[in-house]
């Protein structure tokens, strides 16, 4: 099924196990992983034996960092469209998960982010632990929340999510449960002995019950503190009045978001701000996903997501040059322009609008 080992699967009592295994590059997911993940997924599905299935990362960082944004620079400076391709097959999978009739435990100890969030928060049982940073940064990069990120943010109480979605700032285990992206507070001492009582449960309603007897208090939430200015300053129309209004706020932490969102390219995030809103109105995942499968295929034909990981991860100069490269030069059409039917190329999971 997986021949070079990047995702492991083994079965326990009638536990199916998948490790993400590329500690080296904190587990990033490739399309072969992907593809992996499915598979696993629907043989498990038809197996009366296997009556849930964990999923948890290798080594000490975390469960996922996310895609492999490397080969997406790669891809599109050579003018191939594997990444769209992979993109589809991800998003597919991040639905099958959502639709999975067993229980799916997901173990998003470490660092949980972009596609990380995608094979975890989508789960019915999701666990993090004091070490959890849960994000999806993509607009650190010219990108745009996808494997249903806008879903799940938009869900968010207040405006938390939309903060989250436009500064990509992770979150730690408390925030993380009270944003609706994990259920499960677990210590990380607990882990192994959770996953050996996992793996002796016999039916899919002893799952949430295990996991209960090794839960505990959650860390203090970083984000309450900041509540009130985040859903005054986030409840504005456009990203400019969200930076004037954080602007404005006097407040430190406030002055400081707005000066980190002035960094990031502008058209990730007016795209960003309107995916999140629209997802919401949109209400189901699949819907939200086929609508970040469009945004997602219009971003890599564009400028900024090739220049944002060059800055980032190939040159590291972090010195992105983003084009358009104010927010004012961003205009409605070119927003717009990212929500268009693909026509033959759409996604397909919902009815397109």
């Amino acid at each position: 099924m997986n021949d070079d080992e990047s995702v492991l699967l083994h079965t326990e009592g009638h536990m199916l196990h998948l490790t993400l295994n590329r500690p080296r590059a904190l587990n990033a997911l490739t399309h072969t992983m992907v593809r992996s993940i499915d598979e696993a997924l629907t043989q498990a599905d038809a197996d009366a034996a296997v009556v849930a299935v964990v999923i948890s990362g290798a080594g000490e960082r975390g469960l996922c960092a996310g895609g492999d944004i490397r080969s997406i620079y790669q891809d599109a400076r050579a003018g191939r469209r594997a990444s769209v391709d992979f993109w589809r097959d991800e998003y597919l999978l991040n639905a099958q998960i959502a639709r999975f009739p067993k229980p799916y435990v997901a173990l998003m100890d470490g660092i949980v982010m972009g596609g990380g969030v995608g094979v975890s928060a989508h789960g019915d049982v999701r666990v993090v632990t004091e070490r959890s940073r849960v994000a999806m940064p993509e607009t650190g990069i010219g990108f745009v929340p996808d494997v249903g990120g806008t879903h799940l943010l938009g869900a968010a109480p207040g405006e938390l999510g939309t903060h989250l979605a436009l500064t990509g700032k992770p979150v730690n285990a408390a925030d993380a449960l009270a944003c609706g992206l994990a259920d499960h507070f677990v210590p990380s001492a607990r882990l192994p002995d959770l996953v050996a009582a996992l793996s002796r449960c016999a039916e899919p309603a002893e799952v949430t019950e295990t996991v209960g007897r090794y839960t505990a208090p959650a860390p203090a939430p970083e984000l309450a503190e900041h509540r009130a200015w985040i859903d005054d300053c986030y409840a504005a129309d456009t990203v400019e009045e969200i930076i004037d209004r954080l602007t404005r706020t006097g407040l430190p932490a406030a002055e400081e978001t707005a000066r980190s969102l002035l960094a990031l390219s502008p058209t990730s995030l007016k795209v960003t701000l309107e995916a999140v809103r629209r997802a919401r109105r949109l209400g189901g995942l699949e819907a939200a996903l086929d609508q970040e499968f469009r945004v997602s295929c219009r971003a890599f034909e564009g400028h900024d997501l090739v220049e944002g990981v060059r800055a980032r991860i190939i040159d590291k100069d972090r010195d992105p040059k983003w084009n358009p490269a104010r927010l004012g030069d961003v205009t409605e059409a070119d927003v717009a322009r990212h929500f268009e039917p693909l026509g033959a190329g759409e996604l397909g999971l919902h009815p397109a609008p």
